[in-house]
């Protein structure tokens, strides 16, 4: 069960930020595990549950702090931890995503699709186009029930659209997305912290699925 964060766990990110080396993180690594890995597992086993267990394909995935020694990182560690709610692909970064990450400056949660392919984009778009009062209904729904607005990186050079209403969803290119972001407070520290993660993702699922459909055609 996740009982929250400590104040102990944000002393440990801000080491290993401030001493990226592995001498320093040999002599805390208890506290790694029992600070910080340890409970952001518990928070990715209650997302699980309540979010991701019925969906067929979808699972979670948490981080580790450890950098893939074949990249050649200059650095040995990394200074966060992630949870992902993903389908189950190869590559995550061209399927959208569920997810909520903590660092030396807080944490944040929420929506995000970071590069989709070109394809899944065209046929975003030849949907809209198709269903647009369906799609701007979901949309303002989500934006609505959650008080965040969905943003994207557009196209310099918007592609065509004879609809002004839905115009501005055809400039969107990549890193979509729709997040909360939290400074270190009381509000970190306790189980209230896993309740507004699950609450947003489940006010996010519909943008979630809606763009997981186009990808699971590919």
């Amino acid at each position: 069960m996740f009982e929250g964060y400590s104040p102990e766990t944000v002393d440990f990110l801000w080491g290993i930020r401030l001493n990226n080396n592995r001498e320093w993180f040999l002599q805390h690594k208890n506290d790694y595990v029992e600070k910080l890995y340890e409970p952001t597992k518990a928070l990715g086993k209650e997302i699980f549950e309540k979010i991701a267990s019925r969906k067929t394909g979808t699972l979670v995935k948490v981080s580790r702090i450890y950098r893939d020694a074949r990249m050649h990182h200059p650095v040995p560690y990394k200074e966060s931890l992630w949870i992902c709610v993903r389908q189950d692909v190869e590559w995550w970064g061209e399927n959208p995503c569920l997810y909520f990450e903590i660092n030396p400056d807080g944490v944040h949660y929420g929506f995000f699709f970071w590069k989709p392919s070109v394809a899944v984009m065209n046929a975003v778009r030849a949907d809209i186009a198709a269903n647009p009062k369906e799609f701007i209904k979901m949309i303002k729904k989500v934006e609505k029930e959650t008080g965040l607005k969905i943003e994207a990186e557009c196209y310099k050079r918007p592609k065509p659209c004879d609809d002004p209403a839905v115009a501005p969803y055809f400039a969107w290119k990549e890193q979509i997305g729709c997040t909360v972001r939290e400074d270190f407070s009381e509000q970190t520290f306790g189980p209230q912290l896993g309740e507004r993660v699950i609450t947003l993702m489940k006010k996010l699922m519909p943008l979630y699925d809606y763009f997981t459909k186009f990808c699971n055609r590919e």
